[in-house]
């Protein structure tokens, strides 16, 4: 059976650094202007619409409780962001600012398994978690590490600016099992 190394995280890349290219080459908002009056009609015309209002910042997006992942959290790790990985799976990414190394030995402690170095560089680590049949997921359930210190990089960039860290050297990605978060459907 083909399984798909190291693509969990090739993908979820591959979104992040389209989200970024988006956000950046997005066009600022336009504001209607309201049309100049013709002379003389000062008095009649209505007065100027005001401006619209700007939209509300995005909420940020609640992670979800520990206990419902499927698999044990590291401590300190601090949530970044989610995707859908398709047939009613997600990834979690987490950000952590403890090395590769330390974070492979706390999910072979917990996991009770060594799992599997699946690249040398960048360093990334996969744990499988239940089983995987390609018609229940898109994906294997499961734990993957990565560094992101790799080739003198500083590490994955905190999303939120000003924010401390700046950077995380290591992600952690979850891929819920099938039905969501838990086994649960949504």
């Amino acid at each position: 059976m083909l399984r798909p190394w190291g693509s969990r995280f090739v993908l979820v890349s591959a979104l992040l650094a389209a989200h970024a290219g988006a956000a950046a080459a997005q066009p600022p908002v336009a504001r209607p202007v309201a049309p100049p009056a013709a002379p003389g009609a000062a008095a009649a015309s209505k007065p100027a619409p005001a401006a619209p209002a700007k939209p509300a910042a995005a909420e940020a997006e609640a992670p979800p409780p520990a206990s419902a992942l499927g698999v044990p959290l590291f401590p300190s790790a601090q949530f970044l962001t989610s995707y859908d990985a398709g047939r009613n799976q997600r990834f979690y990414l987490y950000g952590c600012t403890q090395s590769f190394a330390e974070l492979v030995a706390y999910y072979r402690t917990v996991l009770k398994d060594k799992g599997e170095l699946i690249f040398d560089a960048p360093a990334m680590h996969q744990f499988d978690v239940g089983k995987f049949k390609e018609t229940d997921v898109a994906f294997m359930p499961g734990v993957t590490i990565k560094d992101y210190t790799w080739g003198g990089s500083p590490g994955y960039l905190n999303p939120v600016p000003g924010a401390s860290p700046a950077s995380y050297p290591t992600v952690i990605q979850i891929v819920s099992p099938p039905g969501g978060i838990g086994g649960r459907p949504k």
